[in-house]
C-alpha cells in the first residue's frame, strides 16, 4: 500500500512577501514610477509576478505543471521582487 503524497504546507516567508507587495503597491503606487514620474511597466510587471507567486506559494498551493510550479515558486517570487527593485534602482539613477 503506497502512501499519498504529502500536502505542501504554507510558506510564511513567501506569503509575507506577497502580502507586503500587495498592500505596499496599493497604498503607494508611486513606488513603481521612473525618475520622470511615468509608470515603469517592467518594474510593475515584475512586482505583480512577485506578489502573485508569493501569495500562491504562501497559501500552500503547488501547481502540477512543471513550468507553473517554477513560475509560482517562492524562489521565483524572491527573484522577481529583486529584479523589480534592481530595475527601479537603475531607472531612477
Amino acid at each position: 500500500m503506497s502512501q499519498p503524497p504529502a500536502q505542501p504546507g504554507m510558506a510564511w516567508a513567501s506569503l509575507a512577501l506577497g502580502l507586503l507587495l500587495m498592500f505596499g503597491i496599493t497604498a503607494y503606487p508611486r513606488a513603481l514610477v521612473d525618475a520622470a514620474g511615468k509608470p515603469d511597466h517592467i518594474a510593475a510587471t515584475l512586482a505583480a509576478w512577485a506578489m502573485a507567486a508569493g501569495i500562491v506559494r504562501g497559501v500552500g498551493f503547488v501547481p502540477r505543471n512543471g513550468l507553473l510550479r517554477i513560475a509560482l515558486s517562492g524562489w521565483s517570487s524572491a527573484l522577481a521582487c529583486g529584479l523589480a527593485l534592481l530595475r527601479l534602482y537603475l531607472v531612477r539613477g
